[in-house]
């Protein structure tokens, strides 16, 4: 579940079956009789049409003939309908209830924008403008993600090799982590002139480690030379031979990446 905060108010936003639902609830949850006005809402006769168009196109579990009854009294003083009544009757989709410590009305956003609309067009605005905003940072730490994953994948690739090729038989514990980062450092050191160590002692304020702040030219640097690692281990390259042509490819490398237009670019939203 996420928060975006709209005017001062904070409002949930879960996802459901790769969809974004936003909390009718928590819109009004600081207007006088707030929780009546979803009920209102529903009540009115261009909504019902709304959400049925909606429930048509998106829900093939959608019960049309429920549907049309509702859309029939939809507009008649006596109608009343709760978003529990939609639900069932209708099988709904696009509205749903949840129970528990984050319960309350949600709607898929198309509907939850609709709702804001109802409710003041200013707020609607707010709402699709703060909206926006956290799919924007969902996307860029996603793609942060994906770069931290492919470095990990990169090292198993690389870790495999060192396995095959440097770790003798009957090997102790401390010898196995001992060669592993050795073989980490040798990449460290190729790339950013010092071992993790080096870097731990010089930045004694900064938590994690030294590929932690590395920048989207390093990370991708860094991703090749685990590759190039990897094969170097596997001809059977000594670590002294690796460490030399590692460093040279590395400055090559990130001369032509700090150079590149698009990679600056990612950078730069990076950092906005």
């Amino acid at each position: 579940m996420s928060k975006i905060n709209v005017n001062g108010k904070e409002i949930a936003v879960v996802n459901i079956e790769n969809y974004d639902y936003i909390s009718l609830t928590d819109m009004v949850r600081d207007i006088e009789n707030g929780s009546a006005l979803i009920e209102q809402w529903l009540r009115n006769k261009n909504t019902i049409e709304f959400l049925g168009i909606w429930e048509e196109m998106y829900n093939p579990g959608f019960n049309s003939l429920e549907f049309e009854g509702i859309k029939n009294q939809a507009g008649l003083n006596r109608f009343v309908l709760s978003v529990k009544q939609w639900v069932e009757k209708t099988n709904s989709k696009g509205i749903i209830a949840k129970a528990g410590r984050y319960g309350g009305t949600y709607a898929h956003k198309d509907i939850a924008f609709e709702f804001a609309s109802w409710v003041s067009p200013h707020f609607k605005l707010y709402l699709i403008k703060e909206f926006d905003r956290l799919k924007t940072e969902e996307q860029k730490q996603l793609g942060w993600d994906i770069k931290r994953n492919l470095a990990k994948i990169n090292y198993r690739i690389h870790t495999d090799a060192i396995k095959e090729k440097l770790i003798p038989d009957e090997i102790t514990k401390y010898q196995l982590k001992m060669i592993y980062a050795t073989e980490a450092d040798v990449l460290n050191v190729a790339l950013f002139g010092m071992t993790a160590k080096q870097w731990r002692d010089n930045n004694p304020e900064l938590k994690g480690n030294i590929r932690d702040y590395a920048n989207i030219a390093q990370l991708v640097c860094l991703s090749n030379l685990e590759n190039l690692n990897a094969v170097l281990i596997s001809e059977e390259v000594s670590q002294s031979e690796r460490l030399k042509k590692l460093n040279t490819i590395a400055i090559s490398q990130m001369k032509l990446l700090t150079e590149d237009k698009n990679v600056k670019y990612l950078e730069d939203k990076s950092k906005s």
